[in-house]
């Protein structure tokens, strides 16, 4: 495995690794849902790169930024142990050099659930995420499930900046009590750690009442609320939404594909997390 923090040492890297090439994007604090990123990265190409940067320009706040959690050298040894070819860890000045001004202008779909409250997010996942693209040339890009918005966003970018490379969506990988994998878990007290499976609780819960015969959004996203609602340990939620599988706008009746998402707050920390709601 080779450690490369420079962008113009990793395009050589990338222009000589055998191909195809298959990338997969991460802030590091790697975890089992990332190691099924890079698995299925491995099993369809020849090369696998791992970037591990924690984007700057996508967190609303600066103390949000430096809060999130870093272990590069855990990271190192994870990814030596997961069969990685090319590590890009490059420092924040590398990526996003005084004077850079250019940014990657998602358009609607990037204003609506988590865009809404993280006005400029999207716009800066979809910048790195195409100066990855530029930098590595990939041929194949990996993301998980359970960041549902960020992949219709990136699969914009692709379609309309006409990049070459294949973008495929692994499914979410969960603990035994639903929670899904995320770097910010780390962040999650013990006793926090065990009551946050409400969160997988409250979605099926909603997506069985859909799958029963429900078809109003109003009521599967009470129905999401009220269950947790029944664990003191969740302090906010920010949203619960019923979007179109495409568009992502709100729908009044589910008439067709649609993504139930959740936000909320337990003590100090962020989680998401979503369904399919397939019809």
């Amino acid at each position: 495995m080779r450690v490369i923090t420079k962008i113009h040492d990793m395009v050589e890297a990338c222009n000589i690794a055998p191909r195809p090439l298959g990338l997969v994007p991460t802030m590091g604090a790697l975890h089992k849902g990332h190691q099924s990123l890079f698995q299925k990265a491995r099993e369809s190409n020849r090369s696998v790169v791992v970037s591990v940067f924690v984007n700057p320009v996508q967190f609303a706040s600066q103390a949000d930024f430096e809060s999130y959690p870093r272990d590069m050298e855990k990271d190192l040894e994870f990814l030596g142990a997961c069969g990685v070819d090319l590590v890009f860890c490059p420092s924040q000045t590398e990526m996003f050099p005084i004077g850079m001004e250019s940014r990657v202008n998602v358009g609607g779909i990037g204003e609506r659930i988590e865009g809404k409250l993280r006005p400029g997010h999207f716009e800066g996942v979809a910048t790195i995420v195409c100066k990855l693209f530029n930098v590595t040339r990939a041929d194949r890009v990996y993301f998980g499930q359970k960041d549902a918005q960020q992949n219709l966003v990136i699969k914009h970018a692709i379609s309309d900046l006409n990049y070459a490379v294949k973008m495929f969506v692994v499914p979410t990988v969960r603990g035994k009590d639903g929670l899904a994998y995320s770097s910010r878990n780390a962040s999650l007290t013990a006793m926090q750690r065990k009551k946050a499976g409400i969160i997988y609780e409250a979605l099926l819960t909603a997506k069985k009442l859909f799958d029963s015969g429900e078809f109003d959004s109003e009521k599967l996203r009470n129905e999401a609320k009220r269950v947790i609602g029944l664990e003191p340990v969740i302090s906010r939620i920010e949203y619960v939404s019923i979007a179109d599988l495409v568009t992502l706008e709100e729908l009044v009746t589910i008439n067709r594909s649609a993504l139930i998402s959740v936000a909320l707050w337990i003590g100090g920390t962020r989680l998401i997390d979503n369904l399919i709601l397939s019809h």
